[in-house]
């Protein structure tokens, strides 16, 4: 009854007290990592503050009050598109890759009522990795997939329709030379690295590729192995002489039974990678040798187009990304005058 009888004055202070006392509430109990994240604070000040060594500042209060109104979407809308992803049969990788930028965006804006203009501040938010805008153009393909899934399944409003993707930049991605890739083979400890290196290198293999071989995916005769490639997709990749005698030579003294042919999962063979790359200072991962597949066989001059069936890429833009570090002379040498 008290309550009725109270001046506006009073009401207004009283919301004021309790909105102040939630909003110290929140300080106290959310973890220092997500104070900071939400007000870009540092984690000692927050700490202090904590501890009541310092008052708060407003820019903490307004970020855990903003906090405090946040609302929750009714529906775990994430959960739900990575298992339909799941069920198209896309990688474990490409599903954490899903996992992780869209939990990111989610936690910043709400996806249900997002406008495009929302979307693009927080894609211009993301700064760009060591390559340029790639780190936010991944963050849009993945957005765009995210809302051609709601508007398709729920029909929810897709903000991303008409918006244009941010702007990649032209680097020139890593590769390496055959002399390389020689001193890699050299300083492998064992056959069985080796037989890793040149396959990498002669098949243009993906990680998850090459470490699910089994001994019944090689074709001698024809040089082949057998993949389940991006998508669960059955292909064949190429290899060489060289592939094919290191190969051999581990076999005979390795047994795969039904397991792999190397007795080390994808985290071993990315290891061993790292050791190779601190004992010579190259570039050595999995999709180095890939970039290193194609652009040796561009220097040996095979076409685009043949480098894309055999490194199974699904478009020739990608190879002619990967190529990039191909120069003018380097095609010069099989250039034939068409009059002459």
């Amino acid at each position: 009854m008290g309550n009725e009888h109270e001046a506006p004055g009073t009401r207004t202070r009283n919301r004021l007290i309790k909105s102040r006392r939630s909003t110290l509430d929140l300080l106290n109990v959310m973890p220092v990592s997500k104070l900071a994240e939400l007000s870009g604070l540092s984690k000692s000040y927050i700490s202090h503050v904590r501890h009541g060594r310092r008052p708060p500042s407003q820019k903490l209060l307004d970020a855990i009050a903003g906090h405090g109104k946040t609302r929750k979407p009714e529906k775990d809308y994430l959960s739900l598109f990575i298992q339909s992803r799941q069920a198209m049969g896309v990688s474990p990788k490409t599903t954490r890759f899903y996992q992780e930028r869209l939990s990111k965006f989610i936690a910043q804006v709400d996806c249900q009522r997002a406008s495009r203009q929302q979307v693009e501040r927080y894609l211009n938010s993301i700064p760009p990795n060591q390559y340029g805008l790639g780190n936010r153009h991944a963050s849009y393909r993945a957005i765009k997939a995210f809302y051609h899934w709601l508007s398709t399944e729920y029909e929810l409003e897709n903000p991303t329709k008409s918006m244009t993707a941010p702007m990649l930049g032209r680097p020139i991605l890593p590769s390496l030379s055959r002399s390389e890739v020689e001193l890699l083979i050299e300083k492998s400890k064992n056959t069985r690295d080796k037989a890793v290196i040149v396959l990498f290198t002669e098949s243009g293999l993906r990680l998850s590729e090459l470490a699910n071989i089994k001994a019944r995916d090689i074709d001698w005769n024809k040089r082949t192995v057998r993949v389940m490639g991006k998508g669960r997709k059955e292909a064949y990749a190429p290899f060489g002489p060289l592939t094919e005698q290191y190969l051999r030579e581990w076999l005979a003294s390795f047994q795969p039974n039904d397991c792999n042919i190397w007795g080390l999962n994808e985290w071993g063979i990315a290891s061993m990678l790292r050791y190779l790359s601190a004992a010579t200072g190259l570039p050595c991962n999995p999709h180095t040798f890939r970039r290193t597949f194609a652009c040796l066989l561009r220097k040996a001059g095979v076409d685009t187009m043949t480098i894309k069936d055999l490194g199974r890429w699904e478009s020739l833009e990608m190879v002619q990304r990967y190529t990039r570090s191909v120069t003018f002379e380097d095609s010069l040498k099989f250039y034939k005058a068409p009059l002459s």
